[in-house]
């Protein structure tokens, strides 16, 4: 399983400043965790048949460079904290551009939901199998409250 994302970073991910704007940041790493998850087995069509889906609590965003106009830039997904269910979890990606400076760092913590019930659930025991297999960082802790 690869845990890079790259994308290329287009006209409409600018603000007026001509660098790339905040959500832009935000909509990179989002695409980075359905990416990485598919490759796991949990696309989308898996979410829609159990009528669920991920859930995000927070979602922080630290600028550390710009980002510019067709620049390609690789985002990466770590597991930094999860319950050993995988029914709660923080994943931090950090974003790099082209140059391979490091641009940004979004913190992200979520969960399950069931979408018709409205409310927070658990993946089925095989699907949370995989979702533990996705990489954890270096200071990653188990979530056990």
């Amino acid at each position: 399983m690869d845990n890079v994302y790259e994308g290329k970073v287009m006209w409409s991910h600018l603000d007026a400043n001509m660098h790339m704007r905040h959500s832009a940041y935000a909509d990179f790493a989002a695409q980075a965790r359905i990416a990485v998850l598919d490759s796991l087995g949990l696309d989308f069509k898996v979410f829609q048949n159990l009528k669920v889906g991920p859930i995000l609590f927070r979602e922080e965003l630290i600028y550390l460079r710009e980002i510019g106009v067709n620049d390609i830039i690789k985002v990466t997904l770590e597991m930094t904290k999860s319950k050993p269910d995988g029914s709660r979890w923080s994943i931090r990606h950090e974003i790099y551009r082209g140059d391979g400076v490091k641009a940004a760092v979004v913190n992200v913590d979520g969960a399950w939901i069931d979408i018709v019930k409205r409310k927070l659930t658990v993946l089925p025991e095989d699907l949370a199998q995989k979702f533990s297999h996705l990489p954890k960082s270096d200071d990653f802790e188990d979530i056990t409250d």
